[in-house]
């Protein structure tokens, strides 16, 4: 038997809260990085995605996964192929943010989207290849259809909402429904799953178990978005030109 909600509301309460936090910081760094210039574009771009891909998408699919149980098995997790997963949904959504901070266009914006609703949906299902019980994980093909379609929309989605957003309200209602989106598409995905179990034996699971690697994702998590909340606390947003303007000065102090 299959629970995807073992802990009660709690899981899915948490991964929600995560994914919007993370949205919300994402698309204001997002915001940041169409009026960057210089080196700091660099900056801005590096942030935006690890806050969409790696906060709002990926830690909300690590934290949603800590309420799934299929009872009569324990669950272990290959750590290196969660990590993996993880640096997928950031490396997918800096290419696509990338994009669409050059010359944004609405071609662009279709090939980021599926650049990005690919590299999402191969997230999920490459963490969903990390874990070890003892039974054979089969997903129905009609819900990896509509969890695909659903990331491919909500990719797009986003990378509308950085390119287009400027108000502080518009960009957290737009974090509000990004949760939403993306907790659809995972658990959109998880109903998908038939799980047939196997003869335990004497073998021992390897892997790591969820609450060990949780506790370093949630201490991770809570530093990174502290100090990305600083960066916004304290008015950032008027540095990223700083140096293209502290090299302006010099040029004319030494013409002058």
């Amino acid at each position: 038997m299959i629970d995807h909600f073992n802990t009660g509301w709690l899981t899915p309460a948490g991964a929600y809260a995560v994914s919007v936090l993370g949205s919300f910081i994402g698309l204001m760094f997002a915001r940041r990085l169409r009026s960057a210039i210089g080196g700091a574009r660099w900056w801005w771009l590096a942030l935006s995605a690890i806050c969409l891909g790696g906060t709002a998408i990926w830690s909300m699919h690590f934290i949603a996964m800590m309420g799934f149980q299929v009872h009569g098995t324990p669950i272990r997790y290959d750590a290196t192929l969660t990590i993996l997963s993880g640096l997928l949904a950031i490396a997918v959504m800096a290419i696509a943010l990338f994009l669409m901070s050059t010359k944004p266009s609405n071609v662009r914006l279709l090939i980021s989207g599926v650049i990005a609703g690919s590299g999402i949906v191969s997230m999920h299902y490459i963490g969903m290849s990390s874990m070890h019980m003892h039974g054979e994980m089969h997903h129905d093909p009609v819900f990896v259809v509509l969890a695909t379609a659903i990331a491919l929309v909500a990719a797009t989605v986003a990378l509308w909402f950085s390119w287009r957003l400027r108000g502080t309200l518009s960009i957290a209602a737009a974090a509000l429904v990004m949760g939403v989106a993306v907790s659809a598409m995972h658990y959109t995905g998880m109903l998908g799953i038939d799980v047939t179990l196997t003869e335990r034996g004497t073998e021992t699971l390897a892997g790591s178990s969820g609450m060990d690697l949780l506790l370093p994702l949630v201490v991770g998590l809570f530093v990174f978005l502290l100090v990305c909340s600083l960066l916004l606390m304290l008015g950032v947003e008027d540095r990223p030109d700083s140096d293209e303007r502290g090299s302006r000065r010099r040029s004319v102090e030494t013409h002058g």
